[in-house]
């Protein structure tokens, strides 16, 4: 596990360094701003400099490896086995309205398997950390998950997609849900909410597009807090869907979705 220590703490690093990046371009203003898959799907240059900034900070550390970015895609190392899953900005519309949920989102792959990983809020400062194997922490607090045992008092986090055809099955879904549960919460960064679901702050989460620089750190947080992070029906987490949860609300939230068809359609 001294590996794993090894990389969680360049990752701790540099996503810090990133953070800063990020609130210090906030605080100048968001400009330019542009869009990618649809109108409501946001970049802004900060998403591209701090991606730059972390590219350059892991090449002068670990010059091999290689790194999966939500901005530039794939750079490939020298033929080291870790790889690097990066999203600068996770929350770009939060980031562009202000609103302080919005992340660095930093893991290492070895082999194809995530075994550190950190999120930092970049508004607030906060910080999730974890390691394979080691337990996840959030600014040096053990987390455990949620103690929630009933589904119908869960309070569930959610987020939808930039498509509009996307939105009108995830609504739909939804409104399959709702009647269901406590509760939900849309807050708009899928690494923040699947941290949040496993410090308990949430006591669930799920959501059908996800990329892998989106769960890569945070799908290690909550599984490492002793949640279960899978996809549907057998299904790994991916872009059809993932599902964190405790065991004891995992099943009946995993077994409702299937029924809603949560990772059907657009």
């Amino acid at each position: 596990m001294d590996r794993e220590h090894e990389l969680l703490g360049l990752a701790v690093s540099i996503a810090r360094e990133a953070a800063a990046l990020a609130r210090a371009m906030r605080t100048a203003g968001v400009d330019p701003v542009a869009t990618k898959s649809t109108l409501t799907d946001v970049v802004t240059a900060a998403d591209r400099a701090v991606e730059r900034q972390v590219r350059e900070a892991i090449r002068a550390a670990r010059p091999g490896d290689s790194v999966l970015g939500e901005e530039f895609g794939t750079e490939a190392g020298g033929g080291q086995e870790v790889r690097w899953i990066l999203d600068p900005i996770d929350g770009t519309v939060n980031y562009l309205y202000d609103l302080p949920q919005y992340a660095v989102s930093l893991a290492a792959e070895v082999d194809g398997t995530v075994v550190a990983g950190v999120v930092i809020n970049a508004a607030t400062g906060k910080e999730w950390t974890a390691v394979l194997g080691g337990g996840a922490f959030a600014d040096g607090r053990r987390l455990s998950g949620s103690g929630q045992t009933d589904l119908r008092q869960a309070l569930v986090g959610t987020g939808f997609g930039y498509a509009a055809d996307r939105r009108l099955h995830q609504a739909a879904v939804l409104a399959g849900l709702i009647g269901e549960i406590r509760d939900v919460r849309r807050l708009g960064a899928a690494a923040i909410d699947l941290c949040l679901a496993a410090e308990g702050s949430l006591d669930a989460y799920y959501e059908k597009g996800l990329n892998a620089w989106d769960h890569a750190a945070g799908g290690l947080v909550a599984a490492e807090a002793g949640l279960l992070v899978t996809g549907l029906s057998g299904a790994a987490p991916g872009p059809d869907m993932v599902v964190a949860a405790p065991p004891a609300l995992h099943k009946g939230l995993h077994d409702r979705l299937v029924e809603l068809d949560a990772d059907k359609g657009p």
